[in-house]
């Protein structure tokens, strides 16, 4: 069964507001909610980032039923992760086993602030395994000493840990990242309706859940959506891997001016009232092979948006 989720963009809005914003997709009937985790915003106007984990505490105790995710930590350079699996373990442990754990190689947008080197994929990739040994060593109680190529753990035990160890869902934009998401992972975890990545992540044995996000700007008029995109999102629109590899806000306004409307239509973000494109994106991710598909409602219209989805979309979706 797919189960349909909705964005908490810290990069967007402040502390409380993703709070309230969580408790509303509950109430809205949305089955999961995922947040963002980042240290910088990807531009200025985007005006936000608080720190991932003190709000995740506040949502774990204002909301109920609703599941909880990260989309997605790098536990790999700007956090060591025997403090990222201490930061897990509360919030598991404050949502009753609500909590989904997504992790991914990172950007150097947030990565390069403590002066540390941003190696290339494939030594990220390395880092991020041994971090996820590390974790879940962690999260079983004991005490723990490790000694591995990038990571040192000396005599360490976590005394607040949860009954159930988080799932650990890894996140791939491509074939590679996919097979070792499937082999290290708990399940694989994307953005846009990627087919060939589910592809490969189930060619490679992978079994677990699928998540991707949707990135989406519902108001009155197209126009008045494409515009918010424009000012607030233009980095959906810069290609390649920059968006790993530039360190600043400053330097991806500067790629931003490479940016015109028309990327911004072409990008698949769904821009207006339509109900029907909405309908369709969702649908296209399904097809895809995804049976987790949340919304990222750009700009600041977000109970309108969540509204909409409440009273149309959800239902016709399910």
């Amino acid at each position: 069964m797919v189960q349909f989720g909705y964005t908490l963009s810290s990069e967007e809005h402040g502390p409380d507001r993703l709070v309230d914003l969580a408790v509303r997709a509950e109430e809205a009937g949305f089955d999961f909610i995922s947040i963002s985790d980042h240290f910088h915003p990807w531009v200025s106007a985007q005006g936000e980032s608080p720190f991932v984990w003190s709000t995740l505490g506040a949502i774990a105790r204002e909301t109920d039923e609703i599941e909880i995710g990260v989309g997605v930590t790098c536990p790999i350079i700007r956090i060591h992760p025997v403090n990222v699996a201490h930061a897990v373990a509360t919030i598991q442990v404050m949502a009753d086993g609500r909590f989904t754990f997504g992790v991914g190689t990172g950007e150097n947008l947030n990565e390069h602030v403590t002066g540390e080197r941003w190696p290339e994929h494939q030594v990220r990739l390395e880092m991020l395994d041994e971090s996820m040994h590390v974790m879940r060593e962690l999260w079983t109680g004991e005490n723990v000493s490790y000694h591995g190529e990038h990571y040192t753990v000396e005599n360490a035990k976590l005394f607040t840990v949860p009954e159930e160890i988080p799932a650990i869902v890894v996140s791939a934009f491509g074939p590679k990242t996919a097979r070792m998401a499937a082999a290290k992972g708990d399940g694989l975890w994307c953005s846009g309706p990627k087919a060939d990545v589910v592809e490969a992540y189930e060619e490679a044995g992978g079994e677990g859940p699928t998540y991707t996000q949707l990135h989406n700007c519902y108001a009155e008029t197209e126009e008045e959506a494409i515009d918010t995109v424009y000012e607030l999102w233009p980095n959906g629109s810069i290609p390649g891997e920059l968006g790993q590899e530039l360190p600043s806000p400053a330097h991806f306004e500067q790629a931003a001016e490479l940016v015109e409307r028309e990327d911004v239509v072409e990008s698949g973000a769904v821009t207006g009232p339509d109900p029907e494109a909405h309908v369709e994106s969702l649908q296209a991710a399904i097809d895809a092979g995804y049976d987790h598909v949340y919304v990222h409602q750009i700009g600041d219209e977000q109970e309108r948006a969540i509204a909409f989805y409440e009273e149309v979309i959800l239902p016709e979706v399910r």
